[in-house]
């Protein structure tokens, strides 16, 4: 399918949305992650039966949508009311809408604040390496438990500096380290082969990044607990912290409940119980100095706290499917496109092109 970008007006932003097949057919809503647009989907687009209704939005501050600030402390809300509010715009999808959402990394913590919001408009749910239930670092059991009474080490303060001055600058290298055309390749999946001839598409979803203190990282305050940071109230990072995002009981809470898809590679170096972007980790690793140990400090059980929450979810009368998909990183639906697809469309009921 070939995509059309509008811009629309809801939540009170003016939002840009990828918009492809007939108004009439499947509804489907995708919903991008952290350092990238709406971009990251037209790889999947192409390879989905035409019959699909495919609305694909920039969230706020990323692709062309407005550079609306991040309120951290309502967590993923900002962008799930944004989100929300397009089910009823008018020209997107038939109404009443009940789309099946599939969301990747902070897109999955967005699509699962949508799912707690309002589930009666969730028909079904595919998590593509999606962030904890918990947020993102500072918790260290299946259960949640803060770290630090601050969540000291998430948060915009743990933001590499180097990256986000390229990511502002518009850096196209391939030099740095830290350079954004660096991270697409060694982080965001195993093989950077697999990014193909659609690498320049990709890396200009990641530089339409809005950066600052409201939007990618966001502010951050001292703290007296090691690495010396903590979240602040605004901004991106620190709306993934668990100081401001945990919905784990509101999501085993929720009345009806539509059925999950989790869809994960074992190589990914982001969403992991070994996260290169957990501090703790870093820490115990040596990268960072001054880790004060496993007892005070351990890595975050990202994969554990998920299946944990999940297994209460389906015991509360859901049900999910876990999909692990061997040698790919944080990005499947790039990675490993044949296998992903077969997992939405089983969601969708709608059979392959």
């Amino acid at each position: 399918m070939e995509t059309e970008q509008r811009a629309v007006t809801a939540n009170g932003i003016t939002q840009a949305v990828r918009v492809a097949g007939p108004p009439d057919g499947t509804p489907l809503l995708l919903i991008h992650g952290n350092c990238s647009s709406s971009l990251f989907w037209e790889p999947l687009i192409r390879r989905l039966p035409p019959t699909l209704r495919v609305v694909a939005p920039d969230l706020r501050g990323y692709g062309d949508t407005e550079t609306a600030p991040v309120d951290a402390t309502r967590g993923m809300r900002d962008f799930a009311d944004d989100v929300a509010a397009l089910l009823d715009t008018p020209g997107l999808f038939d109404a009443p809408a009940r789309p099946v959402v599939v969301g990747h990394s902070l897109g999955g913590g967005v699509a699962m604040q949508l799912l707690v919001d309002h589930p009666e408009r969730v028909r079904a749910l595919l998590l593509a390496a999606p962030v904890s239930p918990y947020g993102f670092g500072g918790t260290r059991d299946l259960a949640g438990s803060p770290t630090t009474p601050d969540f000291a080490g998430t948060g915009a303060g743990t933001a590499n500096a180097d990256f986000i001055a390229q990511l502002a600058a518009g850096d196209r290298s391939e030099d740095a380290q830290a350079s954004p055309r660096a991270v697409l390749r060694v982080t965001y999946v195993a093989d950077p082969a697999s990014l193909g001839a659609d690498e320049e598409l990709l890396l200009d979803g990641m530089l339409s990044t809005a950066t600052g203190d409201d939007n990618y990282p966001g502010t951050f305050v001292p703290s007296e607990n090691w690495p010396g940071t903590a979240p602040g109230e605004r901004g991106v990072l620190n709306a993934l912290a668990p100081a401001w995002f945990r919905l784990a009981d509101e999501l085993v809470a929720v009345a009806d409940k539509p059925p999950v898809t989790w869809v994960r590679g074992d190589a990914d170096v982001i969403v992991s119980d070994t996260s290169m972007f957990d501090t703790a980790y870093l820490g115990s690793l040596g990268v960072l100095p001054g880790w004060p140990g496993d007892e005070a400090c351990p890595p975050q059980p990202m994969i554990g706290q998920t299946r944990a929450v999940l297994e209460r979810y389906a015991a509360a009368g859901g049900a999910y499917h876990e999909v692990v998909l061997p040698g790919c990183g944080h990005t499947p639906h790039l990675e490993r496109p044949a296998e992903f697809v077969a997992e939405l469309l089983a969601l969708t009921d709608v059979p392959a092109a």
